[in-house]
């Protein structure tokens, strides 16, 4: 030991390779998929729907329930959706579901809209391999959360951005009330030196989307009650949306056809009503109700109480059923009638 360690005290040490070498890993690409969108195309999205994953009683994917709620907001004008986002409840899936639902998604709807997959994670490491693995089966474009609960500096935030945005196009998405952390103007407009940033979906609010617009960064924002004047007061190109799940057809001419705020003031009782809740329980319950997906629940998500769910059919009466996904009628389910699963 004591010759070794001398040894070690008068032998100069080398510094690994990926230790100095910006570069030395190299981002697993293919130039067909990096040809098919371009990073414009994502800015020019106006209406994304964070998509809902459906499930079968025994917790696996829906797949059938899961296609037709994508075919209806194709149907009534989405542009994009999010794939296993927090609506979409990624965070209840494993890596293999996450990018098989990618990959099914874009191989099914990739021709008719912009499927951009949610490959974040607080872990450095696992972002880079799901968003090779994103691009890899197609994906359009990556959303990126910042690293959470374990956090890190504002250094170690950009570093982590810096390691994905290499790969493709590339959505930051801002929501301190789910990570702890906010993520800076300052980082932002570092992070926009990278052409492969598409924009921000910003959910801190108004004024700072207009500090971003104001500087030419695309800005979505992720809160729907705001998003009307987001849209035509604040510059935001559009929304990235859990309410168009229900309503995209008329997400879309609050998105589109100039201010509104008649239609935005008929939104808004949905909109509240959908986040009584964390996200994504009410979304969960609403469609359950309006019978385009089963009453199955992933814990630790539970439906809204019966007073709840009692008024959301009020909700849908107010606003008229045809303006809703689904060709049933609403109706209040009981208790009984959800399955909640732990273990899938």
């Amino acid at each position: 030991w004591f010759v070794s360690s001398t040894c070690r005290a008068y032998t100069s040490w080398k510094c690994p390779q990926a230790a100095v070498i910006s570069d030395f890993h190299l981002p697993m690409r293919s130039y067909e998929v990096k040809n098919r969108t371009s990073v414009d195309d994502i800015k020019s999205t106006r209406l994304i729907t964070a998509i809902k994953t459906p499930y079968l009683p025994d917790g696996r994917f829906d797949l059938e329930a899961y296609d037709a709620l994508v075919n209806m907001q194709i149907d009534n004008g989405a542009e994009g959706v999010i794939v296993g986002g927090t609506t979409g409840e990624g965070q209840l899936m494993s890596w293999d579901e996450h990018i098989m639902l990618i990959g099914h998604t874009v191989n099914c709807f990739g021709n008719d809209i912009k499927v951009i997959g949610n490959t974040g994670s607080n872990s450095t490491r696992e972002a880079i391999h799901a968003t090779e693995q994103g691009f890899a089966v197609g994906m359009h474009a990556a959303l990126h959360i910042n690293p959470y609960y374990g956090k890190t500096s504002m250094e170690g935030l950009i570093a982590h951005f810096q390691s994905v945005l290499s790969m493709g196009p590339t959505i930051i998405y801002n929501v301190p009330s789910r990570t702890g952390q906010d993520i800076p103007p300052h980082a932002i407009h570092s992070l926009a030196k990278n052409v492969n940033l598409a924009g921000v979906k910003e959910c801190v609010g108004n004024d700072r989307i207009k500090e971003y617009t104001d500087n030419g960064i695309v800005v979505w924002t992720g809160n729907d009650d705001q998003c009307h004047e987001s849209r035509w007061s604040c510059g935001a190109i559009g929304v990235i949306s859990v309410t168009s799940n229900l309503v995209p057809g008329l997400m879309r001419q609050l998105m589109f056809e100039g201010k509104n705020p008649s239609l935005n003031s008929k939104l808004i009782p949905l909109m509240e009503w959908l986040f009584k809740e964390p996200n994504p329980i009410g979304l969960n319950t609403a469609l359950a109700q309006l019978g385009v997906v089963r009453p199955v629940f992933r814990l630790p998500y539970v439906p809204l109480p019966l007073e709840k769910r009692i008024e959301f059919v009020r909700i849908v009466k107010e606003i008229g059923r045809d303006n809703f996904v689904g060709n049933t009628d609403v109706q209040v389910l009981d208790d009984d009638d959800f399955i909640l699963i732990g273990w899938y």
